[in-house]
């Protein structure tokens, strides 16, 4: 039990850290970019004025994409679509910010607690972002007698941690079980408790 609470945390410190990360090589990049690009657009407008012009396009790009990786990030923090639109939604939705195919098929209800639907969606974040993209990746969410029932299958990289799923898991008083399929996809299988 102990082992299982000190790789919790160590878990959560990592995460804060690969944010810290991405903040820093991806989104704080970008607006660096920008503010540079910026001068030198204000610097030439009256001399250069079709340079100015394609630097305003670079930096419409550049907005966008630090946009659209700030919405990735923040999704990866908590996934307000949970709450919005239901865990099938935030389901299919991280798949397609993901960029990978995937099968979605949510047969369960819509209304459980916070911590389980998270668990549930970090279970297929992991998925997505440790698949090796051979083959789509699936994932199966159903109800059972007094438990909320999830399947993954995917590609797993190497760098996956199933031991941080399982702490997450059963420190919710739930269970999970790993096993490698013939055709070298790992199925993810895991059981939640609605009621504690």
């Amino acid at each position: 039990m102990r082992a299982s609470r000190e790789r919790l945390v160590l878990a959560a410190d990592a995460d804060r850290r690969r944010l810290e990360s991405e903040l820093h090589e991806g989104t704080q990049q970008h607006l660096i970019a920008l503010a540079v690009n910026l001068q030198l657009a204000e610097s030439s407008i009256d001399s250069d004025p079709a340079a100015a012009m394609s630097l305003l396009e670079q930096m419409r790009r550049d907005v966008q994409e630090a946009v659209d990786e700030a919405a990735r990030l923040a999704q990866r923090i908590y996934a307000s679509s949970l709450e919005l639109g239901g865990l099938a939604a935030a389901l299919r939705s991280a798949a397609v910010s993901a960029g990978q195919s995937a099968s979605v098929d949510v047969s369960a209800g819509s209304s459980y607690p916070a911590e389980i639907v998270q668990t549930v969606y970090s279970c297929w974040l992991e998925a997505l972002e440790h698949g090796r993209g051979e083959a789509p990746a699936s994932i199966t969410v159903r109800e059972e007698v007094g438990e909320l029932a999830f399947e993954v299958i995917s590609s797993f990289s190497s760098d996956a941690d199933p031991d941080r799923l399982r702490d997450r898991l059963e420190a919710l008083g739930g269970r999970l079980t790993i096993r490698s399929e013939p055709d070298g996809r790992v199925r993810v299988s895991g059981w939640l408790p609605l009621a504690r």
